[in-house]
């Protein structure tokens, strides 16, 4: 049991209610909401936390991140004045590459060795976007996705590629 005191202190932790005019239960259940309240999780982290996890399936074999031109420091050696406006990242997995050009308003890819896919653009924050990979693997996104965003693509040859999350 407590004295007056901690069961006055508790109570006004519970949410600046006094222990005045509260019996027993009640201040139990201003008790448990202080505290239910301080461990909730913000949504965000959870919808951050089920994105990260939220594989159509668990077979999808993670294309890793193998080149990003703005950390390529091949680029120094150039002796032009300007940056080049292109960015290209290339993602590697054991059965595909997934080579990507940033251009102006859009994203340019394609699947090497060459072949027809689905691409699906997976944004965290908005709808998915299905895009065809042609016979040569060419593939084109538009608009580039705003956010932190990942490509799935599903290989006529039935397996699925994965890449990390990216931001341009």
């Amino acid at each position: 049991m407590t004295n007056g005191g901690d069961e006055e202190r508790l109570a006004e932790q519970a949410g600046g209610l006094g222990a005045e005019g509260l019996d027993d239960e009640e201040l139990l259940a201003a008790l448990r909401a202080a505290v239910s309240a301080r461990r909730a999780v913000p949504e965000e982290f959870v919808e951050a936390g089920k994105s990260a996890f939220a594989w159509h399936s668990i077979d999808a074999e993670l294309a890793q991140l193998t080149y990003d031109s703005t950390h390529s420091r091949d680029l120094s050696a150039l002796t032009r004045a300007e940056t080049a406006p292109i960015r290209a990242l290339t993602f590697t997995s054991t059965r595909a590459r997934i080579e990507l050009e940033v251009v102006e308003s859009s994203l340019l890819g394609q699947i090497l060795p060459a072949q027809p896919a689905t691409i699906e653009v997976q944004p965290r924050d908005d709808a998915e976007q299905a895009i065809a990979a042609d016979e040569t693997g060419c593939f084109s996104v538009h608009p580039i996705p705003r956010g932190p965003f990942r490509l799935r693509c599903r290989l006529t040859a039935g397996s699925d590629i994965l890449t990390g999350w990216v931001t341009l």
